[in-house]
């Protein structure tokens, strides 16, 4: 049993009893207990060179799983890095204040919607206009809802291209050393478009008040709380810039197929309390935080995303109905393909063998392998 199932087996039946759950939390924590225990099934072996019987467990596949996203995240590095352009590329960062934090939780699918397509809209407005970079360039998006402590935190992180096509059909590279757009114009054009959206929403009665904040019923209180918000700056920023070697969808991997905490970070559970490594934001150190089991599931739940939600999105040269084409196009022109899939055709088994070297297929006993 892992540390994170230790958790939900020790804290779960209580936090299901205390609070109304969504259909979707219950099955992440109910596929997060019983995953490789057996309750999902399990497949045995007899190893034709010794006799020994090896069983392994099913594992859940729940994109909530701590144990189920490793095989998912190389495939789904494999399958972008065979879509690299030589260039440029650059890791954004879109954020929302916490302010807006009770509205995001009572509204998920329409703001998560929201904020990745304002994100989107943003990068491509901006990367459209000639002072800047006169193209459409790449971008991948993924939705993540937490920050370290497993506190709520909706951003968007976007890998997005330094170069882009014109009209579709003329390749144009970035001139800036950095990326083409000054963080401080996106992050304002960010404000304004998600502000915009988010103020029709309300006036077409489309977003959920929740009663924490049921003041904002009141059309003067409402206001006052999108000036409050136009005020601020918006934190978005541009975390780290790659060179196209592939390096860019390594490091975005490690966002895709994130969940909101992994077994390594947890340090102890004892006496219904667990403590976990947590890095602090503005220091960059590393701390120990120590909360009860039951507030850990419940934060840890407050992640799970509504049914169907699509966390990752492409856009520009990258979404889906143009992308074949669009990259077909840039090979062309800078010579060839840099990268080609290693996985393609590979079942779960041969993918972890080439992955992290570990043949599932290896008898225990004697070493023998059928691979």
């Amino acid at each position: 049993m892992t540390k994170i199932q230790e958790i939900f087996e020790i804290a779960f039946p209580q936090v299901e009893r205390a609070r109304p759950l969504s259909p979707e939390q219950r099955k992440a924590a109910w596929a997060i207990m019983n995953c490789k225990t057996g309750a999902l099934g399990f497949n045995s072996d007899i190893c034709p060179n010794c006799g020994k019987t090896v069983t392994h467990f099913n594992s859940c596949r729940n994109r909530n799983c701590p144990n189920c996203q490793a095989v998912p995240k190389e495939r789904w590095v494999d399958k972008r890095s065979s879509e690299i352009i030589d260039g440029s590329y650059y890791h954004l960062v879109f954020t929302v204040p916490a302010e807006l934090n009770l509205l995001f939780y009572a509204n998920q699918a329409l703001l998560y919607d929201l904020i990745h397509k304002c994100s989107a809209e943003t990068i491509l407005q901006l990367a459209a206009d000639k002072k800047f970079l006169g193209a459409v360039p790449g971008i991948i998006q993924v939705l993540h809802t937490w920050g370290q402590r497993l506190n709520y935190h909706p951003h968007i992180h976007a890998i997005v291209t330094g170069a882009g096509l014109y009209l579709g059909c003329r390749y144009v590279p970035n001139q800036r050393k950095d990326f083409f757009v000054p963080v401080r114009v996106l992050s304002r054009k960010f404000r304004g478009k998600f502000m915009d959206q988010l103020k029709r929403l309300y006036d077409n009665g489309k977003l959920c008040i929740p009663k924490a904040c049921s003041s904002l019923d009141d059309p003067f209180k409402w206001q006052f709380f999108c000036n409050k918000l136009y005020s601020q700056d918006w934190n978005c920023f541009i975390k780290q810039t790659f060179n196209g070697n592939g390096n860019a969808i390594e490091y975005l991997g490690r966002y895709t197929h994130k969940i909101a905490i992994s077994n390594a970070r947890i340090v102890s559970i004892t006496d219904g309390m667990v403590s976990f490594h947590a890095r602090d934001y503005k220091t960059g150190n590393q701390e120990t935080i120590s909360i009860p089991c039951t507030e850990f599931v419940r934060r840890f739940l407050m992640h799970v995303l509504p049914a169907g939600f699509q966390k990752i999105r492409y856009y520009g040269l990258f979404c889906n109905r143009f992308k074949a084409q669009n990259l077909a196009l840039i090979f062309r022109i800078q010579g060839s393909r840099k990268f080609s899939e290693k996985f393609a055709g590979c079942s779960s088994v041969e993918v972890i063998l080439m992955a992290f070297g570990k043949d599932l297929t290896a008898c225990p006993n004697c070493g023998f392998s059928r691979l």
